[in-house]
């Protein structure tokens, strides 16, 4: 793999969980449930395209199939909750989307 195509599949696996973190919880919050799944798709969908279904996607697979936007969010929203104050207790990390 190439410096480019590393730098291009950090900054894609990047913009997930950011995005996750700032535009979910207001959208379940303005909205209830029907924002949760309009933030389905619209944040999850457009980041899959960046990502994966452009002609010149971000991230670069060598072939091996592996959740790759999935641990993006899960590893980004820990890191940033635990950054942010979150706390691990009772095994789970209690952490605010405002």
């Amino acid at each position: 793999m190439s410096g480019q195509a590393i730098i291009t599949t950090i900054l894609g696996a990047f913009l997930f969980p950011i995005f996750l973190r700032l535009f979910w919880g207001r959208l379940v919050n303005r909205l209830g449930a029907v924002g949760g799944f309009l933030a389905a798709i619209i944040i999850v969908g457009t980041i899959w395209i960046i990502n994966h279904g452009m002609d010149n996607h971000l991230i670069k697979q060598s072939g091996r199939a592996w959740i790759d936007m999935a641990w993006a969010a899960a590893i980004g929203i820990f890191t940033a909750s635990v950054i942010s104050g979150g706390k691990l207790g009772n095994k789970l990390l209690i952490w605010d989307l405002e």
